[in-house]
């Protein structure tokens, strides 16, 4: 049977776009050209918004917080290892607080058995080499790795394949940005003589560069530094006793590193797409945008573009709502990407001033920012990804300032004792209203894509219409019924066939 949706990379982009799609009932097909999950740590952290967006789906987010680490708070250090600061995740208004440190090999093992829960295998060594558009959607020549030819169609191809990606370049999208003019240091190693608990990153503004460690599990951890540029195409990998005489050099002394488990040597480019769609194409992860590791946001932030679109695609695959519906997807997540963009180049540039007047500066106003309790709050909401938001979203309506709520493009609030909205098998809108022969002729006129929410959430019982994927879509006074009708009527399938 030909598969709805051809998602080309079985990362954790492209795992977690088939895993939503398929607890959705679409038919799906995924394919990499790799012989296996990876087997490195790379990213690192899962952020909470990812979490309470995992929760959603089969089996929940408890797995993942079972097989990683939590990491509560970063300590700021400058110069010869003066405290400058340290930021909690205390007060993060989350199920889950903290970042959970997994690498991600797990990470990518866990969504793969959230897979084959949903009855989908990742078709492995099948490399997509070409595809063109047709009426219908896409045909793409895959290659298997017996070297036999095959051609797939399917109506809808998402590419998640990495900074390199075939999608991208097969569509001919420009990839604007830049690499930075330095080289970097990783080390994933066990360290002895860490002075922070094993619950705490630590960030040091040293003279020479950045220098960061952020734990993995009790006794190993990641070791992040920039260093002078080399003539070489790629960086060179480090060993463990130049490790040592950068730790010596700008860590807080007294550590001792041990045990290498992956030593290696990056560049940061900063880069991003203008539009993630083209027609029945799109762009997620690192195919449409890639940063400096600066706050761990890149999985988290591709993996948010997963979510977001996949109740999307879903809706309009169901003939529930109209293809318009899929317009908000590249304005949504671009906005999202340029924010990640700047701010990891922010925190990177900062890190790395060489200049010590500047440094001195920096250092000073770091030592003032840090210890407001507002900057506190305000850097552990962004850390954590909470703050996100789709403020200037063409799907949210401004009917009425409802007091005491979260406004339309705000992330929900999540209650512990009760579903979050969208955890169920099919993507609906949940409408927070009174009950009343009104709002339930809506439901009922909206079946496909709409259900009610048990409370209504806050003390003036407005109406908040709350999207699959938690962020407020509209709100409303509780006469304005009729509004929300004709909201729900433009989003519907028979509205988007009678405009066109």
């Amino acid at each position: 049977m030909q598969p709805e949706v051809l998602i080309v990379g079985a990362g954790p982009v492209g795992m977690t776009a088939a895993s939503e799609l398929a607890r959705f009932g679409i038919a799906i097909r995924i394919v990499d050209k790799a012989a296996r999950r990876t087997d490195k740590s790379k990213a690192l952290v899962v952020w909470s918004r990812t979490l309470e967006l995992l929760d959603r789906g089969p089996g929940g987010a408890a797995p993942f917080v079972e097989a990683g680490f939590k990491m509560r708070a970063v300590n700021f250090v400058a110069g010869e290892g003066q405290p400058m600061g340290r930021v909690t995740t205390d007060s993060v208004k989350s199920p889950y607080p903290y970042g959970l440190m997994l690498p991600q090999s797990e990470t990518e093992r866990l969504l793969e058995e959230r897979l084959q829960r949903l009855g989908v295998a990742v078709e492995r060594q099948v490399e997509v080499l070409e595809f063109k558009r047709t009426e219908a959607g896409v045909e793409a020549i895959l290659r298997h790795t017996d070297g036999r030819k095959e051609t797939a169609s399917a109506n809808w191809l998402l590419g998640c394949d990495g900074a390199h990606s075939v999608v991208r370049h097969t569509m001919g999208v420009p990839f604007a940005g830049e690499t930075l003019n330095s080289d970097w240091m990783l080390a994933d190693v066990h360290l002895k003589g860490y002075p922070f608990p094993d619950t705490e990153a630590s960030i040091h503004w040293h003279k020479d560069g950045a220098f960061v460690i952020f734990p993995i599990s009790p006794g190993r951890y990641r070791v992040l530094a920039d260093l002078p540029v080399t003539s070489g195409a790629l960086p060179p990998t480090p060993t463990l006793e130049q490790v040592q005489s950068i730790i010596d050099r700008r860590g807080p002394g007294g550590l001792t590193a041990f045990d290498p488990i992956w030593l290696a040597g990056f560049r940061i480019n900063g880069r991003k797409v203008a539009e993630y769609r083209a027609g029945h194409i799109f762009l997620l992860g690192d195919a449409a945008h890639v940063h400096s590791p600066a706050g761990g946001q890149g999985m988290n932030t591709g993996m948010q573009d997963a979510f977001n679109l996949a109740w999307k695609l879903a809706l309009v695959i169901r003939n529930s709502c109209g293809d318009r519906l899929l317009d908000s997807y590249s304005p949504e997540r671009s906005l999202v990407g340029d924010e990640v963009l700047k701010l990891a180049g922010r925190l990177t540039a900062v890190a790395t001033i060489k200049n010590s007047t500047l440094q001195s500066i920096r250092n000073l106003a770091g030592h003032f920012m840090f210890g407001l309790s507002a900057v506190q709050h305000a850097l552990a909401d962004s850390m954590t990804e909470v703050a996100i938001g789709y403020p200037r979203s063409p799907l949210n309506a401004h009917l009425a300032n409802v007091g005491g709520g979260p406004k339309p493009g705000e992330r929900a609030p999540i209650r512990d004792d009760e579903p979050a909205v969208g955890s169920g098998n099919s993507p609906r809108f949940a409408l927070f209203a009174n009950d009343t022969p009104a709002s339930r002729l809506l439901l009922s006129k909206y079946s496909s894509f709409l259900e009610s929410s048990p409370r209504t959430p806050y003390a003036d019982h407005g109406i908040w219409l709350v999207r699959p994927d938690g962020y407020v879509a509209l709100t409303a006074q509780q006469d304005a019924l009729n509004e929300v009708d004709a909201y729900l009527a433009n989003l519907s399938k028979a509205a988007a066939a009678s405009a066109g």
